[in-house]
């Protein structure tokens, strides 16, 4: 693995929450001289390589005053930027998942209605019993019947029960985007590296949460993705984003599932990633780190992004 890395001076850790455009045409010269300056080889000849898997940090999780903010994320993406900046010639490439949705989903106020046609609550938590007894109901009488199915194969799966969330990572909006410090990290990245950015859009399926970058909530699980066989070639993944509770846990779980031998090679940056809470309605704190826990005891390692790797468990500190 290569050596650390200064981080280099167009970070700007206190503008972590700005919307900005970012400048490609200047970063992707700032990058290419970086390179050169620090001799950094591209990714494709890295003898270890090491995938960093992003999830959803978008401007809809992550930044102050969008839809469904996940305190804690703005420090997360500030440590996540510092990660890759310091380690941007052992990174061999960076997936990016992205939450990407539309107004009339499964999980989404106007999908649902109570016998008075009023629509629920952000954060209302819809139960089998709900549905049976009527009390929400979909709005267009011919996806009542999936809905039934949707939340009883929900607890018969040991899912969360279905969540009406704020209208959230909606295709074409800004929230949808990914943090800009963030981007201008994955896209200095790309040109120092020369190593294209792999983005996975999940989600857009209208009848089922997407919480896991590789199967829906529910409907067809039994096809392998693509993305897992991906990830399964990496001599190491290591995993950060949004949110810990939820599209973290499940990626992370449906990962170890498919790919069980995976384990010892797959890193959690836990300070790199926060569960959702709102305060008065719901807190996932405990269920974020009953998760880790699991998976720590798979084999999979839970890891700080202020170590430096060859101090990491694992393969990473036997490969230096």
């Amino acid at each position: 693995m290569a050596r650390e890395l200064p981080v280099p001076p167009h970070f700007d850790p206190d503008r972590i929450a700005d919307i900005r455009r970012i400048d490609y045409e200047r970063l992707a010269q700032d990058a290419a001289r970086w390179a050169r300056r620090h001799g950094l080889a591209p990714a494709a000849d890295d003898r270890v390589r090491i995938c960093l898997l992003a999830v959803d940090c978008q401007n809809t999780f992550c930044t102050p005053g969008f839809e469904l903010f996940v305190p804690g994320a703005p420090d997360d993406c500030r440590r996540l930027c510092e990660f890759v900046y310091r380690n941007l010639g052992s990174l061999t490439e960076i997936v990016v998942t992205l939450d990407t949705h539309q107004a009339l989903q499964i999980f989404h106020a106007a999908f649902l209605v109570d016998p008075a046609g009023r629509h629920p609550p952000p954060y209302t938590v819809v139960t089998v019993e709900d549905v049976l007894a009527g009390r929400w109901r979909a709005a267009s009488t011919g996806e009542q019947e999936p809905l039934v199915r949707y939340v009883q194969a929900l607890r018969a799966g040991g899912k969360y029960e279905l969540t009406v969330w704020p209208y959230h990572a909606m295709l074409g909006g800004i929230g949808h985007a990914l943090v800009s410090a963030v981007e201008e990290a994955f896209f200095f990245h790309a040109v120092a590296r020369t190593a294209r950015t792999r983005f996975e859009p999940k989600g857009s399926d209208p009848l089922t949460e997407h919480y896991s970058a590789l199967r829906p909530e529910v409907g067809d699980r039994s096809t392998r993705p693509a993305l897992a066989d991906h990830l399964a070639g990496f001599d190491a993944v290591v995993v950060a984003g949004q949110a810990k509770s939820h599209c973290v846990a499940w990626t992370v779980a449906d990962l170890l599932e498919l790919e069980p031998a995976l384990a010892p090679r797959l890193y959690l940056l836990e300070d790199c990633t926060s569960p959702v809470v709102v305060a008065g309605s719901v807190d996932y704190r405990d269920e974020a780190d009953a998760a880790f826990r699991r998976f720590a005891d798979c084999g999979a390692h839970v890891v700080r992004s202020s170590q430096p790797l060859d101090r990491w468990p694992g393969p990473l500190a036997a490969a230096t």
